[in-house]
Protein backbone atom coordinates (compact mmCIF):
# COMPACT_ATOMS: atom_id res chain seq x y z
CA UNK A 1 0.00 0.00 0.00
CA UNK A 2 1.32 3.46 -0.90
CA UNK A 3 2.52 5.67 1.96
CA UNK A 4 0.30 8.47 0.67
CA UNK A 5 -2.77 6.23 0.97
CA UNK A 6 -1.87 5.28 4.54
CA UNK A 7 -1.42 8.96 5.40
CA UNK A 8 -4.88 9.72 3.98
CA UNK A 9 -6.46 6.91 5.99
CA UNK A 10 -4.66 7.97 9.17
CA UNK A 11 -5.75 11.57 8.66
CA UNK A 12 -9.37 10.58 8.06
CA UNK A 13 -9.66 8.30 11.07
CA UNK A 14 -7.66 10.59 13.35
CA UNK A 15 -9.44 13.82 12.50
CA UNK A 16 -12.81 12.21 13.06
CA UNK A 17 -11.65 10.74 16.36
CA UNK A 18 -10.22 14.08 17.51
CA UNK A 19 -13.61 15.68 16.85
CA UNK A 20 -15.33 12.91 18.82
CA UNK A 21 -13.01 13.33 21.79
CA UNK A 22 -13.22 17.11 21.72
CA UNK A 23 -16.98 16.66 22.05
CA UNK A 24 -16.60 14.20 24.90
CA UNK A 25 -13.82 16.08 26.71
CA UNK A 26 -15.24 19.60 27.01
CA UNK A 27 -17.82 18.29 29.46
CA UNK A 28 -14.97 17.36 31.79
CA UNK A 29 -13.18 20.67 31.30
CA UNK A 30 -16.38 22.59 32.09
CA UNK A 31 -17.41 20.33 34.99
CA UNK A 32 -17.29 23.02 37.67
CA UNK A 33 -19.42 25.42 35.59
CA UNK A 34 -21.87 22.68 34.62
CA UNK A 35 -22.24 21.82 38.31
CA UNK A 36 -23.35 25.39 38.98
CA UNK A 37 -25.77 25.47 36.03
CA UNK A 38 -27.52 22.11 36.17
CA UNK A 39 -27.76 21.17 39.84
CA UNK A 40 -29.33 22.79 42.93
CA UNK A 41 -27.12 25.44 44.58
CA UNK A 42 -25.82 25.22 48.13
CA UNK A 43 -23.35 22.33 48.18
CA UNK A 44 -20.45 22.65 45.75
CA UNK A 45 -19.07 19.16 46.45
CA UNK A 46 -22.47 17.51 45.94
CA UNK A 47 -23.00 19.45 42.71
CA UNK A 48 -19.58 18.43 41.41
CA UNK A 49 -20.22 14.79 42.35
CA UNK A 50 -23.56 14.93 40.51
CA UNK A 51 -21.80 16.41 37.48
CA UNK A 52 -19.27 13.57 37.47
CA UNK A 53 -22.09 11.07 38.03
CA UNK A 54 -23.67 12.28 34.77
CA UNK A 55 -20.21 12.08 33.21
CA UNK A 56 -19.97 8.45 34.37
CA UNK A 57 -23.50 7.61 33.19
CA UNK A 58 -22.46 8.24 29.60
CA UNK A 59 -19.75 5.63 30.04
CA UNK A 60 -22.22 3.03 31.30
CA UNK A 61 -24.02 3.38 27.96
CA UNK A 62 -20.80 2.89 26.00
CA UNK A 63 -20.90 -0.94 26.17
CA UNK A 64 -24.38 -0.74 24.64
CA UNK A 65 -22.84 1.23 21.78
CA UNK A 66 -20.07 -1.35 21.54
CA UNK A 67 -22.62 -4.18 21.39
CA UNK A 68 -24.52 -2.36 18.63
CA UNK A 69 -21.80 -0.74 16.52
CA UNK A 70 -19.15 -3.47 16.90
CA UNK A 71 -21.16 -6.26 15.24
CA UNK A 72 -22.52 -3.74 12.74
CA UNK A 73 -18.94 -2.87 11.75
CA UNK A 74 -18.08 -6.54 11.38
CA UNK A 75 -21.13 -7.11 9.15
CA UNK A 76 -21.44 -4.01 6.93
CA UNK A 77 -17.94 -2.56 7.17
CA UNK A 78 -15.89 -0.21 9.29
CA UNK A 79 -16.22 3.00 7.26
CA UNK A 80 -20.03 3.27 7.32
CA UNK A 81 -20.22 2.84 11.08
CA UNK A 82 -17.48 5.42 11.70
CA UNK A 83 -19.43 7.97 9.65
CA UNK A 84 -22.60 7.29 11.64
CA UNK A 85 -21.06 7.58 15.11
CA UNK A 86 -19.48 10.98 14.50
CA UNK A 87 -22.84 12.33 13.36
CA UNK A 88 -24.55 11.12 16.54
CA UNK A 89 -21.81 12.42 18.83
CA UNK A 90 -21.67 15.90 17.34
CA UNK A 91 -25.44 16.28 17.30
CA UNK A 92 -25.73 15.39 20.98
CA UNK A 93 -22.91 17.78 21.89
CA UNK A 94 -24.48 20.73 20.07
CA UNK A 95 -27.78 20.01 21.82
CA UNK A 96 -26.06 20.32 25.24
CA UNK A 97 -25.03 23.83 24.21
CA UNK A 98 -28.69 24.78 23.84
CA UNK A 99 -29.98 23.24 27.09
CA UNK A 100 -31.83 25.45 29.58
CA UNK A 101 -30.36 25.46 33.09
CA UNK A 102 -31.67 24.35 36.49
CA UNK A 103 -32.71 27.94 37.23
CA UNK A 104 -34.99 27.86 34.18
CA UNK A 105 -36.62 24.41 34.20
CA UNK A 106 -35.57 22.80 37.49
CA UNK A 107 -35.02 19.03 37.54
CA UNK A 108 -35.64 18.71 33.81
CA UNK A 109 -32.26 20.37 33.22
CA UNK A 110 -30.10 17.59 34.71
CA UNK A 111 -32.42 14.96 33.19
CA UNK A 112 -31.97 16.37 29.69
CA UNK A 113 -28.24 16.68 30.31
CA UNK A 114 -28.16 13.02 31.33
CA UNK A 115 -30.08 11.98 28.20
CA UNK A 116 -27.72 13.79 25.86
CA UNK A 117 -24.64 12.54 27.68
CA UNK A 118 -25.95 8.99 27.27
CA UNK A 119 -26.37 9.59 23.53
CA UNK A 120 -22.75 10.77 23.46
CA UNK A 121 -21.70 7.62 25.28
CA UNK A 122 -23.72 5.39 22.95
CA UNK A 123 -22.00 6.83 19.87
CA UNK A 124 -18.57 6.79 21.50
CA UNK A 125 -19.06 3.05 22.02
CA UNK A 126 -18.51 2.60 18.30
CA UNK A 127 -15.86 5.25 17.77
CA UNK A 128 -12.63 4.38 19.52
CA UNK A 129 -12.60 0.66 18.79
CA UNK A 130 -13.75 1.20 15.23
CA UNK A 131 -11.05 3.77 14.52
CA UNK A 132 -8.35 1.55 15.99
CA UNK A 133 -9.51 -1.46 13.98
CA UNK A 134 -9.73 0.64 10.81
CA UNK A 135 -6.11 1.78 11.14
CA UNK A 136 -4.82 -1.67 12.14
CA UNK A 137 -6.28 -3.22 8.99
CA UNK A 138 -4.66 -0.63 6.73
CA UNK A 139 -1.27 -0.58 8.48
CA UNK A 140 1.96 -2.23 7.40
CA UNK A 141 2.90 -5.07 9.75
CA UNK A 142 6.26 -3.53 10.66
CA UNK A 143 4.75 -0.15 11.62
CA UNK A 144 1.28 -1.15 12.84
CA UNK A 145 1.87 0.10 16.38
CA UNK A 146 2.66 3.61 15.16
CA UNK A 147 -0.24 3.65 12.70
CA UNK A 148 -2.85 2.38 15.18
CA UNK A 149 -1.66 4.71 17.93
CA UNK A 150 -2.64 7.73 15.85
CA UNK A 151 -6.15 6.96 17.11
CA UNK A 152 -5.00 7.37 20.73
CA UNK A 153 -2.87 10.39 19.81
CA UNK A 154 -5.79 12.06 18.05
CA UNK A 155 -7.90 11.53 21.17
CA UNK A 156 -5.34 13.55 23.12
CA UNK A 157 -5.49 16.18 20.35
CA UNK A 158 -9.24 16.37 20.97
CA UNK A 159 -8.62 16.82 24.69
CA UNK A 160 -6.03 19.54 23.98
CA UNK A 161 -8.40 21.28 21.58
CA UNK A 162 -11.08 21.22 24.26
CA UNK A 163 -8.66 22.54 26.90
CA UNK A 164 -7.40 25.34 24.64
CA UNK A 165 -10.95 26.30 23.66
CA UNK A 166 -12.07 26.57 27.27
CA UNK A 167 -8.87 28.36 28.32
CA UNK A 168 -8.98 30.91 25.49
CA UNK A 169 -12.67 31.60 25.96
CA UNK A 170 -12.12 32.10 29.69
CA UNK A 171 -9.29 34.53 29.00
CA UNK A 172 -11.19 36.50 26.36
CA UNK A 173 -14.65 36.54 27.94
CA UNK A 174 -13.81 36.51 31.66
CA UNK A 175 -15.51 34.55 34.43
CA UNK A 176 -18.78 36.49 34.39
CA UNK A 177 -19.39 35.96 30.68
CA UNK A 178 -18.26 32.33 30.87
CA UNK A 179 -20.79 31.72 33.65
CA UNK A 180 -23.50 33.54 31.73
CA UNK A 181 -23.22 32.20 28.18
CA UNK A 182 -19.60 31.40 27.40
CA UNK A 183 -19.75 27.82 28.70
CA UNK A 184 -22.17 27.02 25.85
CA UNK A 185 -19.77 28.03 23.06
CA UNK A 186 -17.44 24.96 23.17
CA UNK A 187 -20.48 22.69 22.81
CA UNK A 188 -21.81 24.67 19.84
CA UNK A 189 -18.43 24.56 18.09
CA UNK A 190 -18.93 20.78 17.86
CA UNK A 191 -21.43 21.38 15.03
CA UNK A 192 -19.03 22.57 12.32
CA UNK A 193 -16.26 20.29 13.62
CA UNK A 194 -18.57 17.30 13.31
CA UNK A 195 -19.56 18.22 9.76
CA UNK A 196 -15.88 18.40 8.78
CA UNK A 197 -15.23 14.99 10.35
CA UNK A 198 -18.30 13.49 8.66
CA UNK A 199 -17.22 14.82 5.25
CA UNK A 200 -13.76 13.28 5.66
CA UNK A 201 -15.07 9.91 6.77
CA UNK A 202 -17.62 9.70 3.97
CA UNK A 203 -14.72 9.92 1.50
CA UNK A 204 -12.80 6.98 3.03
CA UNK A 205 -12.90 3.42 1.69
CA UNK A 206 -13.27 0.26 3.73
CA UNK A 207 -10.21 -1.68 4.87
CA UNK A 208 -8.43 -4.20 2.61
CA UNK A 209 -8.87 -6.98 5.18
CA UNK A 210 -12.62 -6.48 5.54
CA UNK A 211 -13.02 -6.09 1.77
CA UNK A 212 -11.18 -9.39 1.24
CA UNK A 213 -13.50 -11.17 3.69
CA UNK A 214 -16.53 -9.63 2.02
CA UNK A 215 -15.44 -10.71 -1.47
CA UNK A 216 -14.81 -14.25 -0.21
CA UNK A 217 -18.22 -14.26 1.53
CA UNK A 218 -16.52 -15.03 4.87
CA UNK A 219 -17.97 -12.15 6.88
CA UNK A 220 -19.34 -13.47 10.18
CA UNK A 221 -23.12 -13.77 10.09
CA UNK A 222 -23.32 -13.26 13.85
CA UNK A 223 -20.15 -11.43 14.94
CA UNK A 224 -21.35 -10.95 18.51
CA UNK A 225 -21.97 -14.64 19.13
CA UNK A 226 -18.76 -15.58 17.34
CA UNK A 227 -16.75 -13.11 19.41
CA UNK A 228 -18.06 -14.47 22.71
CA UNK A 229 -17.70 -18.13 21.75
CA UNK A 230 -14.27 -17.96 20.11
CA UNK A 231 -12.57 -14.85 21.52
CA UNK A 232 -13.72 -14.57 25.13
CA UNK A 233 -10.14 -14.76 26.40
CA UNK A 234 -8.91 -11.75 24.35
CA UNK A 235 -12.02 -9.81 25.43
CA UNK A 236 -11.11 -10.41 29.09
CA UNK A 237 -7.49 -9.50 28.38
CA UNK A 238 -8.54 -6.19 26.80
CA UNK A 239 -10.60 -5.38 29.91
CA UNK A 240 -7.57 -6.03 32.11
CA UNK A 241 -5.11 -4.22 29.86
CA UNK A 242 -7.22 -1.08 29.74
CA UNK A 243 -7.83 -0.73 33.49
CA UNK A 244 -4.83 1.51 34.13
CA UNK A 245 -5.18 3.00 30.64
CA UNK A 246 -8.62 4.36 31.55
CA UNK A 247 -8.08 5.17 35.22
CA UNK A 248 -4.86 6.98 34.36
CA UNK A 249 -6.42 8.77 31.39
CA UNK A 250 -9.37 10.17 33.31
CA UNK A 251 -7.33 11.02 36.39
CA UNK A 252 -4.70 12.89 34.37
CA UNK A 253 -6.85 14.48 31.68
CA UNK A 254 -10.20 15.06 33.46
CA UNK A 255 -10.05 14.84 37.26
CA UNK A 256 -6.84 16.78 37.98
CA UNK A 257 -8.15 20.02 36.49
CA UNK A 258 -11.21 20.09 38.77
CA UNK A 259 -9.07 18.84 41.69
CA UNK A 260 -6.65 21.76 41.33
CA UNK A 261 -9.56 24.22 41.41
CA UNK A 262 -11.86 22.75 44.05
CA UNK A 263 -9.38 21.05 46.41
CA UNK A 264 -6.12 22.94 46.01
CA UNK A 265 -7.55 26.43 45.46
CA UNK A 266 -5.88 27.27 42.15
CA UNK A 267 -7.70 29.48 39.67
CA UNK A 268 -9.48 28.05 36.64
CA UNK A 269 -6.87 29.61 34.34
CA UNK A 270 -3.97 28.10 36.34
CA UNK A 271 -5.60 24.67 36.24
CA UNK A 272 -6.19 25.03 32.49
CA UNK A 273 -2.52 25.90 31.94
CA UNK A 274 -1.51 22.76 33.85
CA UNK A 275 -3.91 20.66 31.78
CA UNK A 276 -2.66 22.17 28.53
CA UNK A 277 0.98 21.47 29.41
CA UNK A 278 0.24 17.90 30.53
CA UNK A 279 -1.67 17.23 27.33
CA UNK A 280 1.19 18.67 25.28
CA UNK A 281 3.61 16.28 27.01
CA UNK A 282 1.39 13.38 25.95
CA UNK A 283 1.19 14.63 22.37
CA UNK A 284 4.97 14.84 22.13
CA UNK A 285 5.63 11.40 23.62
CA UNK A 286 2.88 9.06 22.38
CA UNK A 287 3.89 8.60 18.74
CA UNK A 288 7.65 8.08 19.31
CA UNK A 289 6.81 5.56 22.03
CA UNK A 290 4.41 3.79 19.65
CA UNK A 291 7.20 3.58 17.06
CA UNK A 292 9.45 2.15 19.78
CA UNK A 293 6.85 -0.56 20.47
CA UNK A 294 7.17 -1.65 16.84
CA UNK A 295 10.89 -2.24 17.46
CA UNK A 296 11.00 -3.70 20.98
CA UNK A 297 7.47 -5.12 21.26
CA UNK A 298 4.26 -4.17 23.07
CA UNK A 299 4.87 -6.02 26.34
CA UNK A 300 8.00 -4.13 27.51
CA UNK A 301 6.25 -0.75 27.26
CA UNK A 302 3.03 -2.02 28.87
CA UNK A 303 5.08 -3.38 31.78
CA UNK A 304 7.07 -0.14 32.08
CA UNK A 305 3.97 2.08 32.10
CA UNK A 306 2.03 0.09 34.68
CA UNK A 307 5.10 -0.39 36.91
CA UNK A 308 5.84 3.35 36.83
CA UNK A 309 2.34 4.14 38.09
CA UNK A 310 2.72 1.58 40.90
CA UNK A 311 5.98 3.16 42.06
CA UNK A 312 5.35 6.86 41.41
CA UNK A 313 1.60 7.55 41.71
CA UNK A 314 1.61 8.43 45.41
CA UNK A 315 4.81 10.56 45.37
CA UNK A 316 3.52 12.48 42.36
CA UNK A 317 0.15 13.15 43.99
CA UNK A 318 1.95 14.37 47.08
CA UNK A 319 3.83 16.84 44.88
CA UNK A 320 0.61 17.78 43.09
CA UNK A 321 -0.91 18.71 46.45
CA UNK A 322 2.13 20.51 47.84
CA UNK A 323 0.59 23.96 47.39
CA UNK A 324 3.16 25.01 44.81
CA UNK A 325 1.83 25.75 41.34
CA UNK A 326 5.17 24.75 39.80
CA UNK A 327 5.12 21.50 41.79
CA UNK A 328 1.53 20.77 40.73
CA UNK A 329 2.29 21.36 37.04
CA UNK A 330 5.45 19.24 37.24
CA UNK A 331 3.59 16.34 38.86
CA UNK A 332 0.76 16.66 36.34
CA UNK A 333 3.20 16.51 33.42
CA UNK A 334 5.07 13.49 34.81
CA UNK A 335 1.76 11.67 35.32
CA UNK A 336 0.92 12.48 31.69
CA UNK A 337 4.31 11.11 30.58
CA UNK A 338 3.71 7.80 32.38
CA UNK A 339 0.23 7.53 30.92
CA UNK A 340 1.74 8.16 27.49
CA UNK A 341 3.94 5.05 27.79
CA UNK A 342 0.85 2.92 28.28
CA UNK A 343 -1.41 4.74 25.81
CA UNK A 344 1.25 4.42 23.10
CA UNK A 345 1.07 0.63 23.26
CA UNK A 346 -2.22 -0.63 24.66
CA UNK A 347 -4.50 0.11 21.68
CA UNK A 348 -2.37 -1.72 19.13
CA UNK A 349 -1.80 -4.60 21.57
CA UNK A 350 -5.57 -4.88 22.08
CA UNK A 351 -6.71 -4.92 18.45
CA UNK A 352 -3.95 -7.37 17.51
CA UNK A 353 -5.50 -10.01 19.76
CA UNK A 354 -8.53 -10.50 17.45
CA UNK A 355 -9.23 -11.92 13.99
CA UNK A 356 -10.72 -9.68 11.30
CA UNK A 357 -14.10 -11.46 11.44
CA UNK A 358 -14.67 -10.33 15.05
CA UNK A 359 -12.07 -7.59 15.54
CA UNK A 360 -14.50 -4.65 15.69
CA UNK A 361 -16.92 -6.55 17.95
CA UNK A 362 -14.35 -8.13 20.25
CA UNK A 363 -12.18 -5.10 20.81
CA UNK A 364 -15.12 -2.66 21.13
CA UNK A 365 -16.89 -4.87 23.68
CA UNK A 366 -13.82 -5.40 25.83
CA UNK A 367 -12.69 -1.80 25.61
CA UNK A 368 -16.10 -0.29 26.34
CA UNK A 369 -16.85 -2.60 29.26
CA UNK A 370 -13.55 -1.48 30.76
CA UNK A 371 -14.26 2.19 30.04
CA UNK A 372 -17.67 1.89 31.71
CA UNK A 373 -16.24 0.25 34.82
CA UNK A 374 -12.91 2.04 35.15
CA UNK A 375 -13.02 5.13 32.92
CA UNK A 376 -16.09 7.29 33.32
CA UNK A 377 -16.45 6.31 36.96
CA UNK A 378 -12.92 7.43 37.81
CA UNK A 379 -13.56 11.18 38.33
CA UNK A 380 -16.50 10.34 40.61
CA UNK A 381 -14.63 7.68 42.60
CA UNK A 382 -11.49 9.71 43.16
CA UNK A 383 -13.51 12.83 44.03
CA UNK A 384 -15.43 10.76 46.58
CA UNK A 385 -12.22 9.18 47.93
CA UNK A 386 -10.65 12.60 48.40
CA UNK A 387 -13.70 13.92 50.28
CA UNK A 388 -14.27 10.75 52.34
CA UNK A 389 -10.66 10.38 53.50
CA UNK A 390 -9.79 14.07 53.66
CA UNK A 391 -6.58 13.01 51.92
CA UNK A 392 -5.93 14.86 48.64
CA UNK A 393 -3.49 12.12 47.61
CA UNK A 394 -6.17 9.40 47.86
CA UNK A 395 -6.62 9.19 44.05
CA UNK A 396 -3.12 7.68 43.90
CA UNK A 397 -4.40 4.58 45.73
CA UNK A 398 -6.99 3.91 43.05
CA UNK A 399 -4.49 4.53 40.26
CA UNK A 400 -1.98 2.16 41.87
CA UNK A 401 -4.58 -0.62 42.26
CA UNK A 402 -5.54 -0.32 38.58
CA UNK A 403 -1.87 -0.46 37.58
CA UNK A 404 -1.33 -3.66 39.55
CA UNK A 405 -4.30 -5.37 37.87
CA UNK A 406 -3.16 -4.29 34.41
CA UNK A 407 0.39 -5.43 35.06
CA UNK A 408 -0.92 -8.88 36.01
CA UNK A 409 -2.93 -8.96 32.77
CA UNK A 410 0.06 -7.98 30.65
CA UNK A 411 1.82 -11.13 31.86
CA UNK A 412 -0.93 -13.24 30.21
CA UNK A 413 -0.78 -11.49 26.82
CA UNK A 414 1.37 -12.82 23.98
CA UNK A 415 3.67 -10.52 22.04
CA UNK A 416 1.89 -9.38 18.86
CA UNK A 417 4.24 -6.80 17.37
CA UNK A 418 5.48 -7.47 13.81
CA UNK A 419 3.05 -10.37 13.30
CA UNK A 420 0.43 -10.36 10.49
CA UNK A 421 -3.15 -10.02 11.65
CA UNK A 422 -5.26 -13.21 11.40
CA UNK A 423 -8.32 -12.99 9.15
CA UNK A 424 -10.48 -15.66 10.82
CA UNK A 425 -10.64 -17.10 14.31
CA UNK A 426 -9.33 -20.48 13.11
CA UNK A 427 -6.16 -18.87 11.71
CA UNK A 428 -3.33 -18.60 14.25
CA UNK A 429 -1.88 -15.16 14.91
CA UNK A 430 1.28 -14.57 12.95
CA UNK A 431 0.20 -16.63 9.94
CA UNK A 432 0.01 -14.50 6.82
CA UNK A 433 -3.55 -14.24 5.44
CA UNK A 434 -4.25 -15.89 2.11
CA UNK A 435 -4.98 -13.54 -0.78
Amino acid sequence: MMASEIRRVVAGASIGNAVEWYDFAIYGFLATRIADKFFPPGNDTAALLNTFAVFAAAFFVRPVGGFVFGPMGDRIGRQRVLALVILLMSGATVAIGFLPTYASIGLFAPLLLLLLRCLQGFSAGGEYGGGAVYLAEFARTESRGLTVTFIAWSGVVGFLLGSLTVTLLGGVLGDAAMDGYGWRIPFLIAGPLGLVGLYIRMRLEDTPQFSELSRADRVASSPLRTAFTTSWRPILQVIGLFMVFNVGYYVVFVFVQSHLIKTRGFSASQASVSMTLATTVALVLILPLAALSDRVGRRPLLIAGSAAFIVLAYPLFSLLNSGSLAGAITAHCVLAAIESVYVATAVSAGVELFATTVRYSGFSIGYNICVAAFGGTTPYIVTWLTAATANPAAPAWYLTAAAILSLLTVRTVRETARRPLPQTVDQPAGVKPVG
